[in-house]
């Protein structure tokens, strides 16, 4: 058996986690910017002549890289936000190289995401946010595909998937609003500053849906996650049939 948990930001996965990995310590948890075979949030993902290039450009860190880099089929991925380094400029040269923010055309995103869940077998993982979050919004924000596009899409991922034992935790959250305070607090420095919710805050607002709906703010990034939670329910009952669990965000009991 893997799991799959899913929810939106502050509905509480990485505590849920942490919940099943008490209860399974024989299971491998692999949250966003670890070397995961289904999922390459914060990690970049480079053919092997754009890797030697990375290497040769960043020569002082040429074993680091080298320790957070993975070989899959013809292509690299390199595990970049596990490196701590003050080297100017390097987290933000290998951002480029993600799969997400509109970094690839539709098709080549589509093939790397599909092949990778496709190829990925084995038993014994609990993968944080690696089947809806990054992808839908992806989709959402930067495709700008519609939700019938969208649950197209996960027929072909549950196609992808036949023949593999996985069960989707979904934290359900009622007040969206709430839960995300929580998280502007918790992800400050201890001097009250906020860092995650500028990054968020900036994120939604220069994607190609903000710019084309001409929305931005806080109340529209709400209403983006209000929208991506609903569409995500939708797809865990009308594409992952008896495969999904919804839990409610922080008032569940893990059987």
């Amino acid at each position: 058996m893997n799991y799959f948990v899913e929810g939106l930001q502050g509905s509480g996965k990485s505590t849920l986690v942490r919940k099943i990995s008490e209860k399974y310590p024989e299971y491998k948890a692999i949250c966003e910017g670890d070397y995961s075979p289904v999922e390459l949030a914060w990690c970049a993902y480079v053919d092997k002549k754009t890797y030697e290039e990375i290497l040769d450009k960043y020569e002082s860190l040429r074993d680091e890289i080298r320790e957070k880099s993975y070989e899959e089929d013809d292509h690299m991925i390199i595990c970049y936000t596990k490196i701590i380094t003050d080297v100017p400029g390097f987290h933000k040269d290998l951002e480029k190289y993600e799969i997400y923010n509109g970094n690839l055309d539709p098709r080549s995103f589509k093939e790397v995401v599909l092949r990778r869940f496709q190829n990925y077998s084995g038993d014994g993982n609990i993968f944080e946010c690696s089947l809806f979050q990054n992808i839908v919004e992806d989709m959402i924000l930067f495709q700008q595909k519609s939700d019938e596009e969208i649950i197209d899409f996960y027929k072909e991922v549950k196609k992808a998937l036949a023949g593999k034992d996985y069960q989707i935790m979904y934290i359900q959250t009622g007040d969206i609003a709430s839960n995300i305070d929580v998280i502007r607090k918790e992800r400050s420095d201890d001097n009250g500053k906020e860092m995650w919710f500028p990054l968020m805050m900036g994120y939604f607002d220069n994607s190609l849906y903000a710019k084309e709906k001409g929305v931005s703010g806080t109340e529209a990034l709400l209403e983006h996650f209000k929208h991506r939670q609903e569409l995500e329910l939708r797809i865990c009952e009308e594409v992952f049939e008896g495969k999904y669990k919804f839990l409610k965000s922080k008032d569940y009991i893990l059987d």
